[in-house]
C-alpha cells in the first residue's frame, strides 16, 4: 500500500500532536496533590503563563531581580489547600507525590521535616533539560494547609528563592547550607 503526500501529512500532524500530548506537560498536578482537594476546606488554584508573570511584575517596578528571573519563566501553577483541622490529609498522599516526580525522572533538591512537631514538611524538586533546569516543584505542607508549586522555565537555583514569596509560591525556609571551605592565609 502506498502513502500519498495528501495522507502522509495529516498523518504527519497528529502524529506531532500525540507526541507532544505524550511529553510531561507543564504546570501538570501530581495525583497526590489532586487528591486533596477532596478532604480540603478551601482551596486556592491558578495559573500565570509568561505574559500574566510580565505583567504582575510591574506591579513591582523596583524589584529587578524578579523581573530578570520572569524573564526566563514560562509558567507557574500554584495550588493552595486549607483543612478545618489539623492533619487531615494522609503522609501517604504526600509521599506518593514524591514518588511520581522520582518515576518521571525528577530529582528532589530539598526535603526537610520538622523534628518537634512533625506536622510540616517542605519538598523541593528539579527537572533537567540539557544539564539546565527547566522545571521545579515545591511542595509546603503545614499543619492545616498544603501548598503546592511548579514553575517552568530557565530557572537557576538563585531564581527560586527571588520567586519565593511571590504569586502565590511559598518561600523557602531552611534551605540547604553550604559551607564555605575557602582557607585564608
Amino acid at each position: 500500500m502506498r502513502i500519498t503526500p495528501v495522507l502522509c501529512i495529516p498523518l504527519l500532524v497528529f502524529s506531532t500532536i500525540l507526541s507532544l500530548e505524550a511529553q510531561e506537560q507543564p504546570g501538570r498536578v501530581p495525583q497526590g496533590v489532586q487528591s486533596l482537594q477532596q478532604f480540603a476546606a478551601s482551596k486556592s488554584e491558578f495559573t500565570f503563563d509568561h505574559s500574566m508573570l510580565v505583567l504582575a511584575s510591574k506591579l513591582q517596578p523596583d524589584n529587578e531581580d524578579l523581573r530578570r528571573v520572569i524573564a526566563g519563566v514560562s509558567g507557574v501553577s500554584v495550588h493552595r489547600y486549607r483543612f478545618s483541622s489539623a492533619r487531615q490529609y494522609d503522609d501517604a498522599t504526600l509521599r506518593s507525590v514524591g514518588d511520581e516526580y522520582h518515576a518521571a525522572g525528577w530529582m528532589r533538591v530539598l526535603n526537610k521535616r520538622e523534628k518537634d512537631s512533625g506536622t510540616g514538611m517542605t519538598s523541593v524538586w528539579i527537572r533537567l533539560e540539557n544539564n539546565a533546569i527547566s522545571n521545579v516543584a515545591v511542595l509546603l505542607a503545614k499543619a492545616n494547609e498544603v501548598d503546592f508549586a511548579e514553575i517552568s522555565g530557565s530557572i537557576s537555583p538563585v531564581d527560586i528563592s527571588h520567586l519565593g514569596g511571590h504569586f502565590g509560591i511559598p518561600k523557602i525556609e531552611g534551605g540547604v547550607v553550604v559551607p564555605n571551605t575557602e582557607r585564608r592565609p
